[in-house]
């Protein structure tokens, strides 16, 4: 390990603890991202060293039939990180194929994880389902859960956010971390703790499980305000609530859902949940309510967002300065790794 990487590996890890987090770029983001992820990694920035990954190699393991649509996307996510708050003195915002070490730290640890043990990783097996492959599986697909091992244990990362479904992944990178010290004797890397979102996922406008622009059931953080009240007006809220009179149920309502995750009078919607039940209470009321709220979220964003969007140079500039920082430490962390192996070295 040279010096300079090893005061920068010490002065992360002895001051505060290491977070992990990213995103694939396929898109810019949306309101899902923000409550699921963004404001959590805004608040997380003070008291964390936190790195943030735009893992656009791993975006290529589904998108190697067009990678502009993933080149094309890395501004737009580095965007929408500054335009929520991501403090770039703050976080290191970096480019995953831009981190060599990771890629040679995933070629290492594929041969500590069987095939069949790839399978049985309950996300891959939904995954796979979800998008068809059945068997025609990209192999770099199904080494996904390596590859994010590897950028966890490259940022020697102790915390890592992730929603439910993500709990496999954290089993899975830690798994590899004991076989690694067990093996070589020592505590070459630590262990990681998940970290979850208090908010669950957000279903799309149309009640759908997945929220995604290609859906078109994602309402974008860049939106209009004509284009967040179409999209409310839009939303699913119960079928057999004809009449205002009518009782309504709140279960599956997704202007409930989203009244949950954003509206900040939790007692006040407590009280409107009872009111529906009951019957006396109209769907455009609420729609309306959570129009409003929407709009005081996205409308800043979508200005900070638009105001920085007129220097790109300096949004690209931010995530090189990342990427250089993350280029040290992750050399170090593998480097490391080969010395607990004994790796030949010439």
């Amino acid at each position: 390990m040279n010096m300079n990487a090893n005061a920068l590996a010490s002065s992360q890890t002895a001051t505060k603890p290491v977070i992990l987090t990213g995103d694939r770029p396929t898109g810019s983001l949306h309101i899902g991202h923000f409550v699921g992820s963004l404001r959590n990694r805004v608040s997380l920035q003070d008291s964390h060293q936190q790195f943030i990954l735009l893992a656009d190699l791993q975006a290529l393991t589904d998108n190697m039939a067009d990678p502009d649509k993933v080149t094309s996307n890395v501004t737009e996510v580095a965007l929408d990180y500054l335009a929520v708050g991501i403090d770039p003195g703050k976080t290191r915002i970096c480019l995953q194929s831009q981190l060599p070490a990771l890629s040679e730290m995933a070629m290492l640890y594929l041969n500590l994880v069987t095939v069949a043990r790839l399978e049985r990783n309950p996300t891959i097996k939904e995954e796979i389902r979800a998008r068809g492959f059945e068997r025609d599986i990209p192999a770099g697909f199904l080494c996904y859960p390596v590859s994010q091992a590897a950028d966890i244990t490259g940022f020697r990362a102790t915390v890592v956010p992730v929603g439910e479904d993500q709990l496999p992944m954290i089993e899975q990178t830690n798994e590899i971390v004991r076989r690694i010290n067990r093996q070589t004797g020592r505590d070459v890397l630590p262990e990681t703790t998940a970290l979850l979102s208090k908010t669950g996922r957000l279903p799309g406008i149309d009640g759908k499980a997945k929220m995604s622009k290609s859906l078109g059931n994602a309402i974008s953080l860049s939106a209009s305000p004509d284009e967040i009240d179409k999209a409310v007006q839009q939303m699913y809220t119960d079928a057999g609530h004809l009449r205002v009179s009518d009782p309504g149920k709140v279960e599956g309502n997704v202007v409930f859902t989203y009244l949950d995750a954003f509206d900040p009078e939790v007692d006040e919607v407590a009280t409107l949940k009872d009111h529906y039940r009951r019957g006396g209470l109209g769907d455009s009321m609420l729609k309306q309510r959570l129009s409003s709220i929407l709009n005081e979220i996205i409308g800043p964003i979508r200005e900070r967002r638009y105001e920085l969007a007129r220097d790109l140079g300096m949004v690209r500039d931010i995530v090189r300065d990342g990427t250089q920082s993350a280029q040290e430490l992750t050399q170090a962390t593998l480097d490391d790794i080969k010395c607990a192996f004994g790796l030949f070295r010439l």
